[in-house]
């Protein structure tokens, strides 16, 4: 499976462009990472992708959140390889034990997406001024962009240093940032 066959699976699921939207900005951090940590690049961006293919339609609900979408998946012909770290995406269901780099790179993605663009909302969608020092600030406030798991984040720390982290997502948001509707 490829980015865009991804993308119309995912929109298949999803209506909300602001859903839309943050799989497509954990997807760009996710292939960030699988190039720093010389992985499979298309594998990473396309769980990013499709990792929450199936949140509106359990409307929300965690305790259905990625096994759904495990269904979801598997319904369309989609590998395990893809499916499996979707389902577990769900620190709700399975905790924190992640240990394999897709799991952490997921886990790290999917929050530092939405600390990097709220950053950048605050700067008026402009991504461009957006900087690893500013994330590093806004993260130790816990009210901005509360949704934004912090632990989760943190957890990254065990596949790459914290800076580069907030680095890689700049770069890889500001490289989607036209399907975002960032400056």
């Amino acid at each position: 499976m490829d980015r865009t066959e991804a993308l119309t699976l995912l929109k298949q699921h999803v209506k909300s462009e602001s859903l839309i939207g943050h799989c497509i900005s954990t997807s760009a951090v996710m292939k960030g990472l699988a190039k720093e940590l010389k992985q499979d690049e298309n594998l990473f961006e396309v769980i990013g992708i499709l990792h929450d293919i199936d949140f509106e339609e359990i409307n929300e609900d965690m305790t259905k959140h990625g096994l759904a979408g495990y269904d979801i998946l598997k319904s369309a012909g989609v590998d395990d390889e893809i499916a499996e770290p979707i389902k577990r995406h769900n620190h709700m269901i399975f905790g924190e034990d992640y240990t394999t780099p897709i799991e952490i790179a997921l886990q790290a993605a999917d929050s530092v997406s939405g600390l990097v663009i709220a950053c950048a909302y605050v700067k008026g969608r402009k991504i461009t001024e957006v900087t690893t020092k500013t994330i590093a600030k806004k993260y130790k406030t816990p009210s901005f962009a509360a949704g934004c798991d912090r632990t989760r984040i943190a957890l990254g720390d065990k596949i790459v240093e914290r800076e580069k982290l907030y680095q890689i997502a700049i770069d890889e948001i500001t490289a989607v940032k036209d399907e975002l509707g960032l400056i």
